[in-house]
């Protein structure tokens, strides 16, 4: 009597993010799992007790503006999510956002841009909501990032909208590189702080090329102004699939003993980007994609997959104990060598050029943009496991995940006739995020 055998097969399980909030044996539905009227009014119910009019700030003017406002990052970036911030309820009445550059817009063309570059965002409803968002819009030109006059009409721009408000605030956003962080700041200090409520910095990586250059900037800024002033982000942080990242790792009990050498056989973290420098090689040749997006984007990523559970993920002051046990893992990597690490650059694929045939790329260039790196976090938790990273751009699609490998169960190689895959869970960030989790069944 012969026997039939099936090698396993692997199957996917997509686990959505899960809510802030669950409840055991509910007897009646959340009103989320009714029909699309329920849904609708459930949302309209979360919008409307997260809006700015519930927020005590709303009381106050907020001006907002936004350094570099005709370049590449608050053109992908910063306008499109204020423009989702304001179609969400979340600026107040009072908002004005004013955009500053050394390009030569007046508010009616660069409100004509800003349309044509933020059509379809939001749909239907961010369509119809546009003029009245770009009404918020105006441009201020200076020759520099550091021009004292221009900064001036900026204040007094600000100021004759904020005139009729006891308290205005002020939040300057600096889409601009780094080499004119401080300078930029220097003028505001000197000409554009509100001097009727609170001024905030938001400051985009990279900070500096290096680990000098970082500190000096740094102390440059601490010049100007106070720490509680002073807000460095990473806009990676704000992505869904990351914010969640540590309610699916530290909020799920079967994942607690898996976290570890023991069961963790690899940690690859990948970024893809599907298209080339598109003439911008004179601003990435200056970094790289080391510094464009492993050093910041993706080491936060890595630092979030091996810390050791921080004391608090939410409530007052949750953020130092997240940032300790970030800052302990990172100490526990050595210095890479260069057999932990793979570089390239990208070359002609038929009608798409190479990176060197940018004209703005300077000639005979060796910056890589790709990179493979291996990384290794000694400690307790997970000596002997390699953190791979992967980052290019021009491959063949535009994708950044994290896959954590898990080891092949033991004795499955004489278990089964054929090598069984590995399971593995996969935090897919962009596009379409999703966590799923593969693991092997019979066909």
């Amino acid at each position: 009597m012969s026997e039939t055998k099936q090698a396993p097969t692997t199957a996917t399980t997509v686990v959505k993010p899960p809510s802030a909030t669950s409840s055991e044996n509910r007897m009646e539905p959340s009103p989320l799992e009714l029909d699309s009227p329920g849904r609708t009014k459930a949302k309209q119910i979360l919008k409307q007790s997260t809006a700015a009019s519930n927020m005590s700030h709303t009381t106050e003017a907020l001006t907002i503006v936004v350094l570099g406002a005709s370049g590449d990052l608050a053109k992908k970036k910063t306008y499109p999510s204020l423009l989702k911030l304001y179609l969400s309820g979340y600026l107040p009445s009072s908002c004005s956002i004013i955009g500053f550059a050394r390009s030569d817009y007046s508010d009616e063309s660069f409100r004509v841009r800003l349309g044509k570059i933020l059509a379809g965002i939001g749909g239907s409803e961010g369509d119809e909501q546009l003029n009245s968002f770009l009404q918020l819009c105006s441009y201020c030109r200076g020759k520099a990032y550091d021009d004292p006059e221009a900064w001036t009409l900026v204040n007094s721009h600000a100021s004759s909208i904020e005139a009729s408000y006891e308290v205005a605030n002020r939040v300057f956003y600096f889409a601009v590189p780094p080499d004119v962080f401080a300078a930029a700041g220097s003028a505001i200090k000197s000409k554009c702080m509100s001097k009727n409520g609170w001024n905030r910095m938001i400051i985009e990586k990279p900070f500096g090329r290096d680990s000098e250059s970082s500190k000096l900037l740094g102390e440059r800024l601490s010049r100007s102004f106070s720490e509680d002033q002073l807000y460095r982000i990473d806009h990676y942080l704000g992505k869904e699939v990351v914010q969640n990242f540590m309610v699916l790792r530290f909020g799920n009990i079967f994942l607690q003993p898996l976290w570890n050498r023991d069961y963790v056989k690899s940690v690859i973290i990948t970024f893809k980007e599907d298209i080339g420098t598109n003439g911008r090689g004179g601003y990435f040749d200056n970094y790289g994609i080391i510094r464009d997006v492993m050093q910041n984007h993706l080491l936060q990523i890595l630092s979030l997959v091996a810390m050791e559970p921080p004391v608090r993920v939410s409530g007052e002051g949750y953020a130092n104990f997240v940032r300790d046990e970030k800052v302990k893992a990172l100490r526990c990597i050595p210095p890479l060598k260069l057999d932990d690490v793979l570089l390239g650059q990208y070359v002609r694929e038929g009608d798409e050029p190479g990176y060197l045939e940018d004209p703005t790329v300077p000639e005979g260039s060796i910056c890589p943009t790709y990179c493979l790196a291996k990384f290794n976090v000694n400690n307790a938790r997970w000596a002997g496991v390699p953190f791979i990273m992967k980052a290019g751009k021009a491959l063949d699609k535009r994708k950044c995940e994290i896959r954590i490998q898990f080891k092949q169960p033991p004795g499955s190689s004489s278990m089964f006739e054929s090598k069984i895959p590995l399971n593995e869970l996969v935090i897919r960030v962009q596009p379409d995020d999703a966590i799923y989790i593969k693991m092997n069944v019979k066909t």
